[in-house]
């Protein structure tokens, strides 16, 4: 995708963000939302439920699902758990002016999760990655379109304000044509979290890099291929895929995306990076995020040659997400990232983790 393509597409879609409304609910005078969860298995469950009781005057609680009795025992008295009202799945989504589902599950129970709240008539907030299967993903945006509902997908870096600002410059073309993008994301996973990560066929790069390409698909568009290297190199008894790469080519670019878990300063060395014929933008780390841009030519207030970006602060990392669902179930704005968006990261994803 050349800057042309990107700049009418990403003007598209501003439009959208004023447009009528017409697929959305009518736009009500903003109140209280009531709002549940189901589920606490997903690895940013309790961060997520941080976030929506953050905000009393946005979201009325209503409680949480959880079918594992142990699990409930166990979380009961830990915070953010403590004091909330535990519910069998079927009385939450009985639940009289309920407006929202967080659905934040074991992996594998996402999407099966979001598709019955969905059939009940509920927009949901499912967190990431989308399952194992393209086809229960496409069955799930299918099925909120068909009945005028919002799929928000948990992908932490969208309203993470490096990310925000890089979708700016490439908007308006500071860098020129994008001939480069790489990322890094990366931790260094205890014998626990291998046992768990272990479960995924595709390891970290399904697990956790899915938020880079999230971004990735989202500033070019779909990749025209993606190839998928998979080792497993640490000397232990187990299957985690460990240490990964994945190349996706456009007609343009390359961009290339590491996931390595045995990386013992993973969280500080973690990236994002964009270069282009007139630019380049570096974001690192990736939270609280620091960005450096780079300028052949004075734009939009900065100068020529290599500068620090002044960013704004970030709030929380799952608070953006929640403030903005709020915004659209109250028919304020539509969702930025729609369907045909979260699909094709969810096919890049599967395809980058040797899933597909």
């Amino acid at each position: 995708m050349n800057r042309r393509q990107f700049t009418a597409r990403a003007s598209l879609a501003a439009a959208a963000l004023v447009a009528p409304l017409a697929r959305l609910q009518t736009a009500e005078p903003p109140g209280r939302l009531r709002i549940g969860q189901i589920g606490t298995k997903h690895a940013h469950a309790a961060g997520k439920l941080a976030a929506i009781l953050k905000y009393p005057e946005t979201f009325e609680f209503i409680g949480i699902v959880e079918p594992d009795a142990a699990r409930r025992e166990a979380l009961k008295d830990e915070p953010p758990y403590r004091g909330l009202r535990w519910l069998q799945e079927e009385a939450l989504l009985a639940t009289a002016g309920l407006r929202a589902v967080a659905v934040e599950t074991a992996i594998a129970e996402l999407v099966p999760t979001a598709i019955r709240c969905l059939q009940a008539g509920f927009p949901v907030h499912v967190d990431k990655p989308a399952g194992d299967s393209l086809d229960a993903c496409r069955a799930m945006h299918r099925l909120a379109t068909e009945r005028g509902l919002t799929v928000q997908m948990g992908y932490m870096f969208r309203y993470n304000p490096a990310f925000q600002f890089a979708h700016r410059v490439v908007r308006e073309g500071w860098l020129g044509d994008i001939t480069e993008v790489s990322g890094m994301i990366g931790k260094y996973a205890d014998d626990a979290s291998r046992r768990e990560f272990a479960t995924y066929p595709g390891g970290g790069m399904f697990e956790l890099a899915c938020h880079l390409i999230d971004q990735l698909v989202y500033l070019l568009g779909a990749p025209t291929k993606v190839t998928a290297h998979t080792r497993r190199s640490f000397p232990a008894k187990d299957t985690f895929a460990d240490n990964q790469l994945a190349v996706f080519d456009y007609p343009q670019a390359i961009a290339t995306i590491r996931c390595n878990h045995i990386d013992p300063l993973g969280a500080e060395r973690r990236r994002f990076s964009i270069t282009g014929t007139q630019g380049t933008l570096e974001i690192r780390p990736l939270e609280p995020p620091l960005a450096r841009l780079g300028l052949d030519r004075p734009r939009g207030g900065f100068v020529r040659g290599y500068q620090d970006v002044n960013l704004p602060p970030l709030a929380g990392r799952y608070d953006g997400e929640f403030l903005d669902l709020a915004r659209v179930i109250r028919g304020e704005r539509p969702l930025a990232w729609d369907a045909a968006h979260d699909i094709a990261t969810h096919e890049a994803v599967l395809r980058a983790a040797g899933m597909l």
